[in-house]
């Protein structure tokens, strides 16, 4: 049995991810697990999160996701008792009762006499007092440690106060020393990346798990973004979003230690002339990118702000899997709306919206356009910057002229939809979905509005491609 929990979630607790399933599935999953206490499902997009341990929990009205917790049958549960909201960071409990039950265990060889009930209170005392000993014990350990981690911390030289919590923060997100990684990644020899903010090495832990090291090039300007990164990101996890297992900040290193996915970058994939990305791939893609950026954007404790999102900071891993990756240019936006924080910092040339060189506030809605200029490129198999036949033809120009023909031919009415063939990558011979096809087309037009409010945000854009899926 179950009992429903709305706007309520356990984070950090997923035993396993599950998408686009009923409800119902969701429950026989959990069900079937003796391990599962419960699962977290959002209607929306069918996404359901198992859960291995309920610690944690928090309420807060906007989240969209409820909790389901799992109980025997002969539990009574009062669903009166569980509010539908609560004020942010707010915990409660389910009432539960459960009818007693009681049963009685005779020694038949033991004669019956109040020795038994002396023996079972001085018992009791013995228990109570070596648990007292325990208690103390725990409490001297735990001071002693509290004492050398203070320590620890006085010595620190250039590390910001805020870093030092960040030290023991949960099982998958710890601190790495500068000589560890250099172990991991043999002295930064396997160089498997190069962002706006440092250089990626590949490395290979202790524990022989794979991982990418993301090396800050320019301390200055690295140390700001790297604080704001171990603020976000170490709250952030998603399936379509990369992980981030820990960090370094020995003296003037400032280092990630990110998830290690497989296949590299979108772009070497869908522009290479070896391989080539069937159509239910691409769609895929379209709609794992989609995810993790609505989840970034509404589902997150604070909004955030890629502002480069790009082919080249999508990942995919062995199941083609798409994880958006580097968030050194994300912005938080604070629920109000306010963009003070928002830096007038330009992203990649062909993927900036309109905002970037006007005077109009940076939201969301710039990885709206961002993604639906990256849907155009799924669609057409090259780059936008490779769209022009004249090399003397601006990018934006040439852009802009695609877009008003697009969005004629949306208009057609009837069976006058040969231009998608023609626009769609010619290398896959025909072999699409047009139904699918119609509706990205459609939503990219939308994306890349020049005004930012006539943009869809990124759950209604998740909302439509399950539609045609």
């Amino acid at each position: 049995m179950f009992v429903k929990l709305p706007s309520t979630d356990f984070r950090g607790n997923d035993q396993s991810s599950h998408n686009l399933v009923s409800l119902d599935t969701c429950k026989k999953i959990c069900l079937n697990d003796c391990n599962c206490k419960g699962f977290s499902y959002l209607q929306a997009t069918g996404d359901c999160y198992p859960k291995w341990s309920l610690v944690g929990g928090v309420t807060i009205p906007y989240i969209r996701r409820s909790m389901y917790l799992k109980y025997p049958k002969t539990f009574q549960v009062s669903d009166s008792s569980i509010p539908h909201s609560q004020p942010f960071g707010s915990r409660y409990v389910p009432n539960c009762s459960a009818k007693s039950e009681y049963f009685t265990v005779d020694f038949l060889d033991q004669p019956k006499n109040t020795q038994s009930g002396l023996k079972s209170q001085y018992l009791y005392l013995l228990y109570g007092f070596l648990l007292a000993i325990f208690c103390v014990e725990v409490i001297f350990v735990a001071l002693g440690c509290w004492f050398m981690l203070r320590r620890e911390s006085k010595q620190l030289t250039g590390v910001w106060p805020a870093e030092v919590g960040y030290e023991m923060i949960t099982n998958h997100f710890r601190r790495y020393t500068y000589k560890e990684l250099q172990r991991a990644t043999q002295k930064f020899k396997d160089q498997i990346g190069c962002g706006a903010s440092g250089h990626v090495y590949k490395g290979v832990l202790k524990d022989k798990r794979a991982v990418a090291v993301k090396r800050l090039a320019d301390i200055n300007q690295g140390g700001e973004e790297f604080q704001h990164e171990l603020s976000v990101i170490g709250k952030i996890y998603h399936m379509n979003l990369v992980r981030v297992w820990g960090f370094c900040s020995d003296g003037p290193h400032r280092i990630l230690v990110l998830e290690y996915v497989e296949n590299g970058s979108l772009d070497k994939t869908l522009f290479s002339s070896t391989r080539l990305l069937e159509w239910s791939e691409r769609f895929k893609i379209a709609l794992g990118v989609a995810k993790g950026l609505a989840y970034l954007h509404h589902e997150c404790l604070e909004w955030v702000i890629h502002c480069d999102l790009k082919p080249e900071n999508i990942l995919l891993d062995d199941n083609l899997q798409p994880k958006i990756s580097d968030f050194g240019l994300a912005k938080l936006v604070n629920r109000s709306g306010s963009n003070k924080n928002v830096s007038r910092i330009h992203g990649t040339r062909g993927y900036i919206a309109p905002e970037w060189v006007s005077s109009q506030p940076i939201t969301a809605k710039v990885d709206v356009y961002s993604f639906g200029v990256v849907l155009l490129e799924l669609l057409k198999g090259a780059r936008v910057s490779d769209w022009a036949s004249n090399a003397d033809e601006e990018v934006e120009m040439v852009f802009g002229r695609v877009i008003r023909m697009l969005a004629e031919n949306l208009m057609l009415e009837g069976g006058q939809q040969l231009w998608i063939a023609d626009f769609i990558d010619l290398r896959l011979n025909g072999q699409f979905d047009s139904l699918q096809a119609r509706a990205m087309f459609k939503l990219a037009v939308s994306c890349v509005e020049e005004d930012g409010r006539q943009r869809p945000t990124m759950e209604n854009v998740v909302r439509m491609l399950l539609s045609v899926a």
